[in-house]
């Protein structure tokens, strides 16, 4: 045991990093403008089973969707359980935001309340702008995705329950940052719930924002330890 060291998780120090990095996204501004707003990451079409009612039934409350993968098998089947959805690519492209060498806006366009993320590299942004994080794969028998990209920001993470071979997901719900769900219809009760109580949202969005920076270091104590033993000479 003498020749092991433990030095921590560097996604700990990654995600900080990212969070600390944020600038806003003006597309994404404009799609959420005042209204609530519930992000789900990495999700697969069971997670969107989960939520899809919820979604439908409350044109108030804005949804940003940003699948595990994004074929065009994927992006379909998400637009077909989720009734007034738009793709982030055609939200864009259809000028719902003035930019540089943008056209105008079109009249007619339909007011969606779903974005559908539709390229890769945006989710660990997108998480700032939720009220409540829902995180992706605590469906399906591989489990649930990376929950420390929203917890970083703060944010009450809602996942459910394949969590065992993941001890930051674990780790999240024991202190208070994290919800397990096990069906539709306890999501729909949690979102409500969180919706409605600022305060259970704050003091989980603080549970969680703990739980992320009492991990971090890892980084730094192993580039020491690789300084300090000369691991990169010859």
């Amino acid at each position: 045991m003498e020749n092991v060291t433990v030095s921590g998780d560097t996604r700990f120090d990654r995600v900080i990093e990212v969070a600390e990095e944020w600038e806003a996204l003006p597309a994404v501004d404009l799609f959420v403008g005042q209204q609530p707003v519930i992000v789900a990451g990495s999700t697969w079409e069971e997670d969107e089973e989960e939520m899809d009612h919820y979604a439908n039934s409350h044109p108030e409350i804005r949804f940003i969707v940003a699948p595990h993968e994004i074929s065009e098998d994927r992006l379909a089947e998400v637009e077909r359980l989720f009734r007034h959805c738009v793709r982030y690519s055609a939200w864009v492209r259809n000028g719902r935001i003035e930019l540089p060498g943008m056209r105008k806006a079109t009249p007619g366009w339909p007011e969606p309340n779903v974005l559908l993320i539709d390229n890769m590299g945006m989710l660990s942004k997108l998480y700032r702008y939720a009220i409540v994080a829902y995180v992706g794969g605590g469906f399906g028998d591989d489990g649930v995705h990376n929950v420390l990209e929203a917890a970083v920001y703060g944010k009450p993470v809602v996942y459910g329950p394949v969590i065992e071979k993941y001890i930051e997901a674990v780790e999240l719900t024991e202190s208070g940052g994290g919800i397990v769900i096990d069906s539709a219809v306890e999501a729909e009760k949690v979102f409500d719930r969180l919706l409605r109580d600022a305060r259970e949202r704050e003091e989980m969005g603080k549970a969680s924002l703990e739980y992320v920076h009492s991990r971090k270091g890892a980084t730094g104590r192993i580039l020491r330890f690789i300084q300090e033993n000369r691991l990169l000479t010859s």
